[in-house]
């Protein structure tokens, strides 16, 4: 899976379709500016309304949840504000991430030799 978010996949899927954002909103039952903040990140929808979007854009809403990664997201911050250690490993994972360091492949390579050392 590429690095898309959510409302990226739906914008991409949506253009694929030539299907025009209004006519997507109407189709669900949502406004114009809301599937638009959609697409831009700035809202998300309820599971009710991503199994519309998905009908209309022709997709299994699981393959839509594949870019939803607000839980992770959210967990993430909660644990680095509730605990130092969390703080620290994340900041520093953040740090090898960005100077190239770290890639997701090398990270999983480590997590996954973790799991099978123990």
């Amino acid at each position: 899976m590429d690095a898309k978010t959510l409302g990226e996949r739906i914008r991409e899927l949506r253009l694929q379709r030539n299907l025009p954002l209004r006519q997507l909103a109407i189709r669900v039952g949502k406004s114009a500016p809301f599937i638009s903040d959609v697409e831009l990140g700035r809202r998300f929808p309820s599971a009710d309304v991503l199994a519309a979007i998905a009908s209309e854009l022709r997709v299994d809403p699981s393959h839509l949840r594949e870019y939803d990664f607000r839980e992770s997201v959210s967990a993430l911050k909660r644990w680095s504000q509730t605990d130092p250690a969390w703080g620290v490993a994340l900041r520093t994972t953040a740090e090898q991430i960005e100077t190239g360091q770290l890639t997701p492949e090398k990270l999983l390579e480590k997590l996954t030799a973790d799991d099978e050392e123990e």
